[in-house]
């Protein structure tokens, strides 16, 4: 057993289990009870700065903004909220603190007469607010941590010279408490001490480089303790109503973000550090059966791109068509996709071409299984067959690759059909937000004095033109703007809002200046960011299509098919130039242009790629504020705004589209995070900018 943080588990892997340990350690949390004079219902959630609350205990990050501990630790916080502190930068010892939601809790409650909290004792933490962080590789096996010899538990303990200091120490799981499909079961762990601090934090088979269990107890006076397996997780309750998205089910929402993460680490080329799959493949027993840590790590991120299955008994009888695999000996019972392949590697069949047989079958019948949470996307589809291909060219033989090659027409045929069937589907009346009064806020940098700015504010009013409300043309600090002209706003807003129904607010600038946060201001009168009350988009004050040149849309004018993002500024997670004109006008019509790396603050380069968009005539373009390092893997926002753009179906809508999307942010929506820091470009072509006048000069 170590107590050392910093150093890796002594043997012959050497750097392998320095590596594995840091991997783990990145994502290990403390979870604290909110300090005093702390409300969770403010902007942005902040805590006070200051000394944390209470320490709790630990846990660690098993998705995106998603946090597994105990029970027992996580409902202690007050009114189920607690703060959350982890390394949120790989390049800093400082830690980030984030205020976390109980989202569920195995059970929910203690019993009465009880003095401690019964088994799974397991709890769900979503933060409120974005944040970068580390997550653990979570094993989709059942039953992964019963009888392991080398087991690894990590947390955070008292320090002795002060503090809290993060604590891993070597276990044996030795025998269970209950049957495997008792509930009630926990996992003994033997041969070393549990600290106090410790419970919740991860257990990792260190074998195969997975985390198996969470730490649940310590044994008084004396070394062990117990733990759970991470399949009990699998005893969340599923939602009595249909599910018709991921986020419907916390399970699935939880365990495809995790699978997405990781699979988006290992497919891309940026970075030096080695990922979970990396580490994996160097470890004695790697896992993933005969597929290999970075089959089953493409495999796993394809899988969570699907709606998930219908329900666990569909999944089973699924499991037990295939030959040699036995499902129904897992407890808990298999309930995702990740859960049936983790099945699959206990099968009875040895040989290795019929184990990869079956791994395929299993795909096919995932391609075809009943979705009623929504429908399979082709190109999701054409993304696990692409796998299957793979598999089938190397390890199966001629006649069963054709057979599957039949089978792939007959499914693919089915789902463009489908597809067709969707496009004819007209398009609900737009939102012609053009006929409502609505709020334009000018920001010019001074020809004559670096970094002070002009501001005007004016009620562009449908029928009678521009309303001048308030300006100021002395300058100011950019940072000082905001509460200049808060007053102006809030009495433009009032003028135009109507109930239910606030007005849009266009915010004329720069194309330098676009990523100016106007959205995330906040305004007295209410103490909500803006973007969340109401639809905020950015104009050019240096030209828009109608100035020049007509909108890109369809010559026909007949109904739209639907919007398309292109990424045009960022390619396999690397920056890419913007696209010269000429270039950028052959994307098909209705085509939405991305700028992943626009940043907060861009460099020439940067803005000359807005300027480019804006000069190619298009009606909308996002652009992606928060700044991005080298390194950064950014697939899981492209994904995320392919949809978005897609789900909008006319530019019209895209700007509600946003503020639903700033509105999830601002409600602790963990599936809305990706959107933090986006803005949206919108040159409505049925409503040019007013002529206002300008701006005053100094003497």
């Amino acid at each position: 057993m170590t107590s050392d943080g910093d150093g890796g588990a002594e043997g012959g892997h050497g750097g392998s289990d320095a590596a594995l340990l840091g991997l783990v350690e990145d994502a290990t949390v403390r979870i604290h009870r909110p300090a005093p004079g702390y409300a969770p219902d403010e902007p942005g959630g902040k805590a006070p700065a200051g000394e944390p609350g209470e320490f709790l205990g630990s846990g660690f990050f098993i998705a995106p903004s998603w946090i597994l501990t105990c029970a027992h630790v996580a409902m202690r916080g007050e009114g189920g909220v607690v703060n959350v502190m982890f390394r949120g930068d790989r390049y800093s010892d400082a830690l980030t603190e984030v205020p976390g939601k109980v989202v569920v809790a195995l059970p929910g409650t203690r019993p009465p007469g009880t003095s401690g909290w019964p088994a799974p004792d397991l709890a769900l933490i979503q933060l409120r607010r974005p944040a970068e962080h580390a997550c653990v590789y979570v094993a989709e096996r059942s039953g992964a941590l019963l009888n392991r010899t080398d087991i690894r538990c990590v947390g955070w303990v008292e320090s002795p010279g002060g503090g809290l200091k993060l604590f891993n120490g070597t276990y044996g799981a030795n025998g269970s408490y209950g049957a495997a499909d008792d509930v009630d079961q926990v996992v003994l762990l033997d041969n070393g001490w549990v600290q106090p601090g410790m419970s919740g934090g991860p257990v990792i088979d260190f074998a195969r480089g997975e985390v198996v269990g969470v730490v649940k107890s310590r044994l008084d006076g004396q070394q062990g303790g117990t733990a759970v397996g991470i399949e009990r997780l699998r005893t969340l309750e599923v939602p009595s109503t249909p599910i018709e998205t991921e986020t419907d089910d916390i399970y699935q929402s939880v365990f495809h973000a995790h699978d997405r993460y990781h699979a988006d680490r290992h497919n891309s080329a940026v970075g030096t550090e080695r990922t979970w799959t990396d580490v994996q493949s160097e470890r004695p027993v790697p896992p993933g059966g005969v597929l290999g840590p970075r089959l089953r790590a493409a495999l796993l991120g394809r899988l969570a791109e699907l709606p998930p299955p219908a329900s666990t008994r569909s999944l089973l009888a699924l499991l037990d068509g295939l030959p040699g695999v036995y499902s129904r000996y897992h407890r808990s019972a298999p309930r995702g996709w990740r859960d049936g392949l983790g099945v699959l590697y206990e099968t009875g069949v040895r040989d290795r071409q019929a184990r990869f047989e079956v791994i395929v079958r299993y795909c096919m019948g995932v391609l075809t299984a009943d979705r009623p949470c929504g429908q399979l996307s082709v190109t999701n589809a054409k993304e696990l067959w692409g796998w299957v291909k793979q598999i089938a060219d190397v390890e199966l033989p001629r006649g069963l690759r054709r057979q599957l090659d039949m089978e792939w027409a007959g499914i693919r045929l089915r789902l463009e059909q489908n597809r067709q069937q969707a496009d004819r589907t007209p398009v609900s009346e737009p939102v012609l937000h053009g006929d409502r009064d609505s709020v334009v806020l000018h920001v010019e940098l001074q020809g004559w004095a670096p970094e002070q700015y002009d501001w005007r504010v004016t009620v562009d009013r449908q029928a009678s033109g521009a309303e001048p409300i308030d300006m100021d043309g002395r300058g100011a600090p950019l940072g000082t703007v905001p509460d200049r002209l808060a007053a102006a706003l809030a009495e433009a807003f009032r003028r135009c809002d109507e109930p239910g129904s606030p007005a849009m607010l266009h915010v004329v600038v720069a194309p330098k200046l676009f990523g100016l946060p106007v959205d995330e201001w906040v305004l007295p009168s209410n103490g909500l960011r803006l973007g969340a009350v109401r639809p905020v988009v950015l104009r050019s004050s240096y030209r828009e299509p109608a100035d020049e040149q007509p909108v890109r849309r369809d010559a026909g004018g007949g109904p739209r098919a639907g919007l398309h993002a292109e990424v045009v500024d960022c390619e396999d997670d690397l920056r890419v130039r913007v696209p010269d004109v000429t270039r950028l006008r052959t994307l098909v019509h209705d085509t939405v242009p991305v700028l992943c790396r626009y940043g907060g603050r861009p460099d020439s380069d940067t803005a000359a790629g807005v300027v480019r968009l804006i000069d190619a005539g298009f009606e909308a373009a996002l652009l992606q504020r928060r700044p991005a390092e080298a390194d950064t893997v950014c697939r899981e926002f492209h994904r995320r705004v392919t949809e978005a753009v897609s789900d909008a179906r006319t530019p019209d809508r895209l700007p509600w589209k946003i503020h639903e999307l700033r509105r999830g942010v601002g409600e602790g929506r963990t599936e809305m995070f990706w959107s933090d820091s986006i803005a949206l470009y919108y040159a409505d072509p049925d409503r040019a900018l007013p002529d206002s006048g300008q701006f005053l000069e100094a003497p």
